[in-house]
């Protein structure tokens, strides 16, 4: 059981601050009022450049999106900021009305929101809303053309603010929470041209155009996590609970709709490759130079390929440690 946690916290790189002053959970108003009158970030629309979010809060938004199953779902973070750092401390669902494209907030859902951040300050916790996220169920963590929208007028209204998308599918299959923070460019700005960045990622043939049509609209952000002394105890807690669920379980069977959307969007991929490529042949036209469309399908199958690979030997390892557990022993051959 620890070192199914250890291994959780070691895959997200869950740092451990202070156990005795817990600086991270320290919250000045007066502090945070100064940064607001200041508003250095509209001067700088990349001003801010990282996020940190607690343990705890991340568990508990990676557990919101699972529940959702295909649905997306939304939610609210709480926090603060610490130069040019997002620090997340905890996370909080709302109750929105999801669909398989888009999150709907609803008059309900503004008035839980309200009253939640009142109950909190009543009880002395005076953390801000400093961000929202919500679920994109196996398409990857990036905004939609609707998710720009939502943050630029969150920032309009409501800055500094956050968006944070989180995949539960793709967490589950590759063992790893697999999350993304953005905040958007002011509008009619033209971000420079930036070669690197970015981390490759595999995007479904059906949501390519909108993740193109936005990309320049937002810049990401990098996460990094960490846990209090309090985050630890509520850790060991849920771990207790839930570790024979844990070990019990396979990505293959969890994941089996996911794992079968990504061979046929693969699929898709690979015959609108092959159709490129005869064409081109057609055409007379020889290079030697790598194909861009065929490149990506590459990296899509092998991410894939990864993924079956490590729920089969994660399989392997759970049948050779726990067959055979509790059966009696053979008895020696004479």
């Amino acid at each position: 059981m620890d070192s199914s946690q250890r291994a959780w916290e070691l895959e997200n790189a869950v740092k451990l601050v202070d156990p005795h002053r817990d600086a991270l959970y320290g919250y000045d108003e007066a502090e945070q009022k100064a940064i607001s009158s200041e508003r250095p970030w509209k001067t700088d629309p990349n001003y801010f450049k990282n996020v940190r979010i607690s343990a705890v809060a991340l568990l508990k938004m990676v557990m919101h999106a699972r529940s959702g199953g295909s649905l997306e779902v939304m939610g609210l973070m709480q926090g603060k900021i610490a130069g040019n750092t997002f620090v997340v401390t905890d996370a909080f669902r709302l109750p929105v009305e999801g669909t398989e494209t888009r999150v709907n907030a609803s008059a309900e859902a503004e008035e839980y929101m309200t009253q939640y951040l009142q109950s909190c300050r009543d009880n002395g916790r005076l953390e801000n809303a400093v961000g929202w996220y919500h679920s994109h169920p196996g398409y990857g963590c990036w905004l939609s053309g609707i998710d720009v929208s939502t943050q630029m007028m969150q920032q309009s209204f409501q800055d500094p603010f956050l968006a944070v998308v989180i995949d539960p599918d793709r967490t589950i299959s590759a063992g790893k929470v697999e999350i993304g923070a953005f905040r958007t460019y002011p509008e009619n700005y033209k971000p420079p041209n930036s070669n690197g960045g970015d981390e490759y990622q595999t995007i479904p043939l059906n949501k390519i155009a909108d993740f193109g049509a936005h990309a320049s609209q937002y810049y990401s952000l990098e996460i990094s996590h960490y846990k209090s002394s309090l985050d630890s105890y509520l850790l060991e807690l849920l771990w207790n609970k839930y570790w024979v669920s844990t070990l019990s379980q396979s990505p293959l069977f969890t994941n089996r709709e996911y794992g079968s959307k990504q061979m046929l969007d693969l699929s898709q991929k690979i015959q609108n490759a092959e159709k490129s490529l005869q064409a081109y042949a057609r055409g007379g036209a020889r290079t030697n130079a790598q194909d861009p469309q065929l490149d990506k399908v590459v990296r899509d199958s092998s991410k894939i390929a990864g993924e079956e690979i490590t729920g089969l030997l994660a399989g392997e390892v759970k049948a050779k440690l726990f067959n055979g557990v509790g059966a009696p022993a053979e008895a020696p051959v004479q």
